[in-house]
């Protein structure tokens, strides 16, 4: 879609988007499910935004990812065994995107904000778990990765921010 504006043609929609078409048939099933929008993060320090993952109540609870095995997080945990998950809420939309490598980091990752050390790996949010990697596995073009929730933080509960077809949304 176009539209003829003085000075020229502006594209309202992403002229190099691949075709809803084209795109893989598992792909476009992934984002029509709502996923929660989360930081993780770990000794080193190294974080990412991950949506692909859940909580499994238990005695232990615990934490189930998808990462990117080439991230510095991934690194990270395999290094340290510790890892941080922390949900994000409505306004965290910008730290999401920082920390998903779609907005830039100036002065890295963990520049800006107020940023607490503990031996999972840096937290920024007043809700947040720590965990013990105890099994990963490639999964997809990802590892799985799975944690033992040993700490959890509850001062706040906010909404939560959600990801779905491709946009933040927020719940009502």
């Amino acid at each position: 879609m176009t539209s003829d504006l003085p000075g020229g043609r502006i594209h309202m929609s992403d002229p190099f988007a691949t075709p809803e078409e084209e795109k893989s048939p598992v792909r476009r099933l992934r984002g029509r499910l709502a996923a929660p929008v989360t930081l993780w993060t770990a000794p080193g320090p190294a974080g990412l935004t991950v949506s692909s993952m859940l909580v499994a109540d238990g005695e232990p609870g615990r934490v189930l990812g998808l990462l990117d095995e080439e991230s510095d997080l991934w690194e990270a945990i395999a290094e340290k065994e510790v890892f941080t998950v922390a949900p994000l809420g409505p306004g965290d939309r910008q730290l999401a995107d920082r920390f998903a490598g779609l907005m830039p980091a100036a002065g890295g990752l963990f520049a800006g904000g107020s940023w607490t050390e503990t031996a999972y790996g840096p937290v920024g949010r007043a809700l947040w778990a720590g965990c013990r990697l105890v099994s990963s596995r490639p999964c997809g073009w990802a590892v799985l990765v799975e944690g033992v929730i040993e700490t959890i933080t509850v001062d706040t509960v906010e909404p939560p921010l959600i990801h779905y077809r491709g946009r933040y949304r927020e719940l009502p």
